[in-house]
Formats: C-alpha cells, structure tokens, sequence
C-alpha cells in the first residue's frame, strides 16, 4: 500500500476492527453504519473491490461480507501508529500479583495466569535459559559427614538443588573449605564461566599436595554434580496457561484445532517460535504462515523477551488464532514480560 491509498487501509482497519469483535464476514454496509469514513457507500464498496483484488481481504461465502486475510493482518499490523497501554490500575495489579509469587516457579506460573487472562489465548513463558544467567550463590550443606546438598541459586533466580554422596567424611573444617573452593569458582560467574572453573578447580586440587584425600575427593565429586548441574540442557522448560482458550475459539481453527494442540504439546516447537525474538522490549508478530509450522498456520502468535539489566532471561507470549486483538495483546505482553524482568532483578 502507497501513500494514495491511505483511504482503502482506514476501511481495512474498519473490517479487522469489525470481524475481531464480532466473528461475522463484513460488509460495506456494516462499514457505513459503523464508521465515519467521510466517503459514499459506493466508494466503499470500490475501496473494499481493491483491497479483495490486492489480496488483503476475502469473501469466505458468495453474497457475503469480507474477513482479513493473513496480509490484511500483517498490513495493519505494521501500521500500528501507537499500542494503547494498560490503565494504571491494571498495571499495579499485575506488578502485585507477581512480586508477591514466592520464589521462580510461582512468579512463572502467576505470569502465565495473568497474561492467558489478559488477552483470552493461550500464554507461554520459557524458564529462564541457563546459559543466560549468573550464579549468585551456592551454598553447600552437610546432611550426614559423607552426604551433602548443593544449593545453586543464579540472578534470575532459578534454584538448583543435589545431592553428593561423599565417598569419605569430612569435618567441619574441611566443609568450610569446600564451600569457600566452590564459591570462589563459581559465583559472580556467568553459567558457562562457572562450568569451566569448577572444572578446572577439580583439576587443578586433584594431587595438589598437602590436601587432605577426603575433601580432595569431596571437591571431585561436588565438581561432578555441579557440571551435570550448569550444563545447559538441550530441552528448556515452557510453561502454558490458557490451552481452553482455544476451544472458545474453535471456530477460528476449523478443522486444524487438533493439529495447534498437538503442536502445542511439542515444546520444541513453541520453543523455536519463542527463540526467534531474543530482545527484551521488542514484541514480535507472526501471523500464520509466517510462523513456519505447518501445524500453526491458522494461528499468530505474539512474543518478546524477558530479562534485566541487559540480560535476557527467556522468551514468553501468547498463541492464538489470527483473528485476534493486536494492539491489546501487544500490550499485554509487553507489559507482563517487562514485570517479570524487574520482579527477577530485584531478588
């Protein structure tokens, strides 16, 4: 669309605004009605001829109206001038529900609640990546002189616990050492940073002289746990709220429901969508076959990152189908990932 056809994009704006709310193919003569398009119901109809013949709306039925086609969407989309925020009100409650979420887990789960409510789709947070994030403190905890527990925690607070089965005691003395060795090694240490020193630390004190076998042993077997620990697993964890949302709108899918739920299931998936947008503050659309599922092809899905402090923790968003909310779901999701961002940075 050129400059020229500013006119036809209010009327294509007018038909995504009219089919979202209503679900019903529209016409020139709900348009007029409706709108103020300062034009005659004549020019309408031609705007509404040439926005059909240029791909950007379809007539799904004969003697019917018109519904947005995925360029029509994709078109207002990137007209977007301004993306109306959340009221105060609504912004203060979400921050509340989530600072209140008792450690990683709950302020995730709470997140997903609260933006699945918000925009009536399905929400998706991805777990904080461990590559991303630094470990700010282990402690080590002797449960019985020959068994101890690994406490991981990184700044974006996800929490680690192990168990190491020691294959001698140790004493007192020796525990305080093991801790200080170990927490010297990783902490301030980004994750990969920290796998190669607690490597090396268990290298370098394997026949260090004057080290007593037992806590040489136990710094070799914490070294083991700790690096089955930090290393980044191949499959990160997501969580989903708001699956039943996508019954509300069946009708949208057709006969692909089943294939969007069973792609849904597959986290690979989700993830490889969620992973394309890697900056925080920036929220991504993809609008069906933009998504390059075959199994999404009905649906769009609106994603960011979030993080803090320049640090990007993960990515989150909602999935649903393309008849959908955007300058509301923008927001949401904007507005949520920017919340979990400082509630994280801040414990």
């Amino acid at each position: 669309m050129g400059v020229a056809d500013d006119r036809r994009f209010e009327v294509l704006r007018a038909i995504v605004a009219d089919f979202v709310a209503t679900k019903e193919p529209i016409g020139s003569k709900v348009l007029v009605e409706r709108h103020n398009l300062g034009v005659s119901p004549a020019t309408i109809r031609n705007d509404m001829a040439v926005l059909e013949a240029e791909g950007y709306i379809t007539q799904p039925h004969t003697s019917s109206g018109r519904v947005p086609t995925e360029k029509g969407y994709r078109e207002f989309v990137d007209r977007i001038e301004q993306v109306k925020p959340l009221s105060s009100a609504e912004r203060r409650a979400i921050l509340s529900f989530l600072e209140t979420g008792v450690d990683l887990d709950d302020v995730l789960r709470r997140a997903v609640r609260t933006l699945a409510q918000l925009t009536r789709q399905v929400a998706v947070v991805q777990y904080p990546t461990l590559s991303a994030s630094t470990v700010r403190h282990l402690e080590v905890i002797a449960l019985t002189p020959a068994r101890l527990l690994l406490v991981v925690i990184t700044d974006s607070g996800r929490v680690d616990q192990r168990i190491v089965e020691l294959g001698d005691t140790i004493d007192e003395h020796q525990l305080a050492r093991l801790r200080e060795l170990l927490g010297v090694a990783l902490e301030g240490k980004k994750i990969p940073a920290a796998s190669v020193a607690v490597a090396d630390l268990a290298g370098h004190l394997g026949g260090q002289p004057g080290m007593a076998n037992s806590l040489s042993d136990a710094v070799g077997r914490s070294a083991t746990v700790l690096l089955e620990t930090l290393v980044e697993h191949s499959e990160e964890r997501l969580l989903l709220g708001g699956t039943a949302n996508l019954t509300r709108n069946a009708a949208d899918f057709g006969d692909s429901l089943r294939s969007v739920l069973e792609a849904l299931e597959e986290q690979v998936v989700v993830l490889r969508l969620l992973a394309v947008q890697q900056e925080a503050g920036k929220v991504t659309v993809r609008i069906g076959h933009e998504t390059e599922v075959e199994e999404m092809a009905g649906t769009s899905v609106v994603s960011t990152a979030y993080g803090s402090l320049g640090t990007v923790y993960g990515g989150m968003g909602v999935l649903g189908p393309t008849r959908m909310d955007y300058p509301g779901t923008i927001a949401s999701v904007a507005a949520v990932a920017s919340y979990i961002g400082e509630v994280l940075g801040t414990r």
